[in-house]
């Protein structure tokens, strides 16, 4: 097939290489597809495993500098900042294209200034069916936040880049696409495979995901109150078993919305309320990471992400000033 007219970009920092060998493939098959980036910023011995065992065609740089804590916007920047193409498909680690789902993003990305796909578990050991509920919720009310975008180059130059001071740099850049006034498509049953994380590091990322909601300060509320209506609930069984019933049929709203149930198992919709509870208690653990801020790569990160209204007038602001990049932020979502 003829490549598609677009780049691109994965942003990766590994301590191992247990996953190289399945990467390197995955690598050969986009090759035939779409001209690759890969920004590397593990140690020296495994960056230079990595050019040996990726295909020559796979560009292979080391992230730029970025103002900011957070090395995966270092990473982003970098590959959108060299991209050869005006459309960009950024996309972590664990993201599995197949050559259809890639050319209906870079399709959608001609009308488009982001397009936001949606992830599904090509392997579904017990927790990432635990993961998978998150997902299903997240549909119900709107749109998970998946591990890959489509995003227009020039817009993301327009903006001066985005923050790397915050932990939720997929929404801080959705956000900062929108304050530069870009066009977002939620693409609801456009379904892109990941790889599920292993046990270890899905249970790393219980807090760290929930400190995520600080940057959406309704849904915070709600979670902070989830804690309080469990305890009432299970007062009285009818209550407990009540309340499960109503989670699992918003799941079940989130899995059959758009083709859902063509991806997602029934079964996902019964952890649901498992996941409920896990976040009930995560929450309130995040809230104790909020004066120093949750551990990130060595260090901290305070700041979840930066709202639209500020994202709006700071970017105004940086116009008018001519400023290069985001200032870091604040700290407060």
């Amino acid at each position: 097939m003829q490549t598609l007219a677009a780049e691109y970009v994965l942003p990766l920092r590994w301590s191992d290489d247990s996953g190289l060998d399945e990467l390197s493939r995955y690598l050969k098959q986009l090759c035939r597809w779409i001209d690759v980036t890969v920004v590397d910023g593990s140690a020296d011995p495994l960056f230079e495993s990595h050019r040996r065992a990726w295909p020559d065609q796979v560009r292979h740089l080391r992230p730029e500098a970025w103002p900011g804590a957070n090395g995966k916007v270092a990473g982003v920047m970098t590959g959108i900042r060299h991209a050869r193409h005006e459309r960009v498909v950024l996309a972590d680690d664990d993201i599995r294209y197949g050559v259809e789902d890639l050319r209906e993003v870079v399709d959608l990305l001609s009308t488009y200034d982001l397009v936001r796909p949606t992830n599904y578990y090509r392997e579904l050991p017990w927790w990432a069916r635990w993961d998978t509920a998150r997902t299903l919720l997240n549909r119900a009310f709107g749109a998970d936040y998946p591990g890959t975008l489509g995003v227009r180059r020039s817009i993301v130059e327009r903006a001066g880049g985005y923050s790397g001071e915050v932990l939720f740099e997929n929404l801080e850049l959705i956000r900062t696409v929108k304050a530069a006034g870009g066009m977002e498509r939620i693409a609801h049953d456009l379904y892109v495979a990941r790889m599920p994380p292993t046990g270890g590091h899905f249970w790393g990322q219980r807090v760290r995901q929930a400190y995520d909601d600080f940057a959406q300060p309704g849904r915070l509320l709600l979670e902070l109150s989830l804690l309080p209506l469990l305890g009432w609930a299970l007062r009285r069984p009818r209550r407990l078993c009540g309340l499960g019933m109503a989670i699992c049929a918003l799941a079940e709203m989130g899995r059959r919305r758009a083709g859902g149930v063509a991806v997602y198992p029934a079964s996902t919709v019964l952890w649901a309320p498992l996941w409920v509870m896990e976040r009930a208690i995560c929450i309130w653990l995040a809230v104790g990471y909020r004066r120093r801020g949750v551990p990130y790569a060595g260090g901290r990160l305070r700041s979840a992400g930066t709202s639209q209204r500020v994202l709006t007038r700071r970017l105004k602001n940086q116009r008018a000033g001519g400023q290069a990049h985001p200032t870091p932020d604040s700290g407060q979502a």
